[in-house]
């Protein structure tokens, strides 16, 4: 797309050929992509950067500032000749709110966080809610604004919305499906929000959103292909390819732990409980043996009792973890089958909690049962990496909304 492709240049810009409508909005989109990438910038550091005239150059600056997206934030000092004017790009010329929505085996908790246009998080919460009354989008933004107030924000000035959900979005009938939360798979809730909201609403499962935060923040960085195994309440499936994430035909890629393990009315010998059941199950998938109640029920095999299965990981005795990562070795194994990443990364509560011990288990018994190869790493992300990837995707869609924006309507 030829808004992404002027927001990677690095150097000087080539003149389009065309009307002059269109060279003008082009003009004015490449700088406000090397402001937002780049600044703050002189009026010279933007000729040298875009290739424009003097006069083109204040043209599109003053445009800019006008249209509140960009302002005078200093000027140069100690050189030859009269001071010039530092332009940067305008924080609260708009922004974008991320929130994600985490299942806890009750009221569900919703994580909320609003960053200006420079980047910067401007407010953030944390918030137990009920979705499952008559109007769970109504309940989301009510949330929201209330966050914005509460730092002094307009909400008026959201222009985009990235919601983390755990489960998958299906845009062709606009529901989320595979998700426990009650309320949020209602379908339509996602258009309502948009209607409501009067601005883009964008859905991602949260496995996918951590995915995001571990490329850019964690060990997934400078990495060619990674695969992000999520251990925690639930079990998910990342999959980063050259850090484009695979999200498959209807938002359902990386739904791994409903992978079964058996055939019906079999057995095997990592039978425990599903992620609904107190009871071992006779044809299990991958939930009912690495999700977080069957985590449990393996530590308190074990002699582990533990309120959380994060908890029982960090205190659990070595055969405890030697069990476990006997179960991550098997879902990491699969996934390397299938997809030979160069790394696979254990995230979530569970796999943080297991830290070097859990690792390096899973790493030996994936050289001894088999032939295919992938490092393993914990995640490098100590932050809720749900929600920081929420704010990551949704501040680069903003920013390539308004560059897409200011392109189409400059006249």
């Amino acid at each position: 797309m030829i808004v992404s492709a002027i927001a990677r240049m690095g150097g000087p810009m080539e003149r389009p050929s065309g009307s002059a409508k269109l060279l003008r909005a082009m003009n004015t989109s490449a700088v406000l992509a090397h402001l937002l990438t780049r600044g703050p910038l002189t009026r010279a550091d933007i000729r040298e950067l875009t290739g424009l005239s003097k006069p083109t150059t204040s043209d599109v600056l003053r445009a800019l500032v006008l249209a509140d997206l960009a302002r005078i934030t200093g000027h140069t000092s100690g050189g030859p000749g009269p001071n010039a004017e530092i332009y940067a790009t305008n924080p609260d010329g708009a922004y974008t709110a991320a929130l994600s929505v985490r299942e806890t085996g009750g009221p569900p908790e919703i994580a909320l966080a609003v960053c200006d246009l420079a980047g910067t998080t401007r407010a953030r919460d944390e918030r137990i809610v009920a979705l499952d009354g008559t109007d769970p989008a109504e309940t989301l933004i009510f949330e929201l604004r209330s966050v914005c107030l509460d730092a002094g924000l307009d909400p008026k000035r959201i222009r985009h919305t990235h919601l983390g959900v755990p489960g998958s979005y299906d845009h062709t009938t606009d529901t989320i499906h595979h998700v426990d939360v009650p309320g949020l798979g209602r379908p339509g809730l996602v258009s309502t929000l948009r209607r409501r909201l009067s601005a883009p609403v964008e859905v991602d499962n949260d496995v996918n959103l951590a995915a995001i935060a571990e490329r850019r923040h964690g060990v997934g960085a400078g990495t060619e292909s990674f695969a992000l195994l999520w251990l925690d309440n639930g079990l998910g499936l990342a999959i980063d390819l050259g850090g484009t994430l695979l999200r498959g035909s209807r938002g359902g890629a990386g739904e791994i732990g409903y992978m079964p393990l058996g055939l019906v009315g079999g057995r095997t010998g990592l039978n425990a409980p599903s992620q609904r059941s107190a009871a071992p199950r006779d044809s299990p998938d991958l939930h009912s043996v690495l999700s977080g109640p069957a985590v449990l029920w393996l530590a308190a095999e074990h002699g582990v009792h533990a309120k959380t299965p994060a908890e029982a990981v960090a205190t659990g005795g070595a055969a405890f973890i030697a069990a476990l990562a006997q179960r991550v070795a098997l879902a990491a194994a699969t996934v390397v089958a299938v997809l030979d990443p160069s790394l696979i990364v254990l995230a979530g509560a569970v796999g943080r909690a297991g830290g070097a011990r859990l690792r390096d288990a899973a790493a030996v018994l994936m050289r001894a049962n088999g032939p295919l190869e992938a490092a393993i790493a914990t995640s490098g992300v100590s932050d809720d990496p749900v929600l920081l990837g929420a704010i990551d995707a949704g501040l680069d869609r903003l920013r390539n909304d308004l560059i897409q924006s200011v392109h189409d309507a400059r006249p």
